[in-house]
């Protein structure tokens, strides 16, 4: 078991982890490579088994997404105008879960922990990066307050009626011209 765990290290599985229609995903390629497995052999597994992967558990991604990810992708060269044959399957954390059942080898149980373990890691960074957000607006709201006292007093010093003139020299009281 520990030479499963071995082979898959952590930043592989961190950097397999995409946001797609705003959940946090991981496709079927990169999964069947942890896995060990080919891509066709673990989507055959879930073609057997759909009624266990409703679509908050996976998706097929449209031809736009797998052209955006094909682009990022160095892996990955098509010729120009050709098309992916089959579009990718993205699957959530609760349908990484549900793989495990699936598929049922031992391998695929400790990946999936390590995945799972990976999705924790990564809700505990942005929970983290939202407190961190929170304080700096925090902070901002505060320092606004501090220069909005410190600017007011420089436009009261600087604006044309704090500035007078006192006229200097002699002036006779009472009538004169």
């Amino acid at each position: 078991m520990a030479n499963a765990l071995a082979t898959v290290p952590v930043q592989r599985i961190e950097q397999a982890i995409y946001v797609i229609r705003g959940s946090k995903v991981m496709l079927d390629k990169d999964l069947a490579s942890l896995y060990g497995v080919s891509t066709k052999v673990l989507n055959q597994a879930v073609r057997r088994n759909l009624n266990r992967f409703p679509e908050d558990f996976m998706f097929q991604l449209n031809p736009d997404e797998a052209n955006i990810l094909r682009s990022r992708s160095q892996s990955v060269t098509l010729k120009r105008g050709q098309n992916i044959k089959y579009l990718p399957y993205a699957f959530t954390e609760h349908g990484i879960l549900m793989l495990s059942s699936v598929l049922k080898s031992k391998r695929a149980v400790q990946v999936n922990i390590e995945i799972m373990r990976a999705f924790v890691r990564l809700r505990e960074m942005v929970s983290s990066n939202a407190d961190l957000l929170r304080k700096l607006q925090e902070l901002e709201r505060e320092y606004d307050r501090r220069f909005k006292i410190v600017f007011d007093a420089i436009r009261e010093l600087t604006s044309p009626r704090a500035v007078t003139k006192k006229e200097i020299g002699f002036r006779p009281r009472g009538g004169g011209t």
